[in-house]
């Protein structure tokens, strides 16, 4: 009987407490840090997928072993600079709303589910295209002047000087030109990159056994969200580029893509649909492997913060 008194008088072991909330600039921080890590690793894989896509629209085949001979290895990291200021203003904001709003709605209704996290991820995504969008154009730019003709050459010195000459020469709103196929193309990265991520990380804790927010956690939901969103938004990718890049014509003075929809018909019933799709491989490879990289990155951050506070 005493033992048995002993046993029920004995305090339980406290509960483990949950890890608390993290500060929003950490938030924001990680979110962007992590962005600029992951782009500096694919940069060169976007410089190729530009490249191929603005290639098509002139009717010319795009060859990397040609780039590299005719231009440098370097020449694959055009447009550096502008890409990681990109991430500063995109993927603080896109990764760091998509969070904070994620989180206040959980507050409202009680629980995050799939429907939920989309609705998020398409407003807030697009919220940061527009946010980022002079840097956008900036990169594809930059990315692509090396391969015009001589004479055709923007022969940019830096970020600062695209923004320069694009508001002295074209005017402010340029900086926003492609805004609207690179939000929509944003809103589906939302939906497919961030919400599905969240989504896949369950999945495969569940179904593989594995521990979610880990390394080969990470890795395989960014891999899997990476090739989906790709598929989803290349068409996007394609109008968005060939819009930024876009010239007047000499003698209307018109410019040849004026919307989402009139970029995609013009180029499908040119081309063919599947020109939307030049450059696949080396967008997905981005797009797979910026995912991978900076979500790795963003978690090792947070652990980091985590450990030390």
């Amino acid at each position: 009987m005493a033992s048995t008194t002993s046993a029920i008088s004995s305090p339980t072991p406290a509960a483990k407490a949950a890890p608390a909330p993290l500060p929003k600039p950490i938030i924001f921080a990680t979110s962007g840090l992590g962005g600029m890590i992951g782009w500096a690793i694919v940069h060169p894989f976007n410089t190729i997928a530009v490249r191929m896509n603005l290639a098509s629209m002139q009717g010319k085949h795009f060859s990397v072993a040609n780039a590299i001979k005719d231009n440098g290895v370097m020449s694959l990291y055009d447009g550096l600079a502008a890409g990681i200021w990109r991430q500063v203003f995109y993927a603080s904001s896109r990764f760091g709303l998509f969070e904070t709003c994620r989180d206040k709605l959980h507050e409202i209704r009680g629980k995050t589910d799939f429907a939920g996290r989309v609705i998020v991820g398409a407003g807030t995504g697009a919220a940061a295209a527009f946010i980022s969008c002079p840097m956008e154009v900036a990169t594809v730019r930059m990315s692509n002047d090396a391969t015009l003709p001589v004479s055709e050459r923007r022969n940019y010195s830096g970020v600062l000087d695209v923004v320069k000459r694009v508001i002295k020469e074209e005017g402010v709103s340029t900086l926003w030109r492609g805004s609207i196929p690179f939000a929509q193309r944003a809103a589906l990265v939302g939906v497919f990159q961030v919400a599905t991520l969240d989504q896949f990380k369950g999945m495969y804790a569940h179904y593989l056994n594995q521990k979610k927010n880990s390394i080969p956690n990470v890795f395989c939901s960014a891999m899997t969200s990476g090739l989906i969103y790709s598929i989803a938004t290349m068409p996007l990718e394609a109008s968005k580029n060939r819009m930024a890049s876009q010239k007047a014509d000499k003698v209307t003075g018109k410019l040849p893509y004026t919307s989402t929809l009139q970029t995609m018909r013009t180029v499908a019933g040119k081309d063919g649909f599947l020109a939307l799709y030049d450059g696949f491989l080396p967008y997905y490879l981005r797009c797979g492997g910026h995912t991978v990289a900076m979500f790795i990155a963003v978690q090792l951050m947070r652990d980091f913060y985590t450990n030390t506070n």
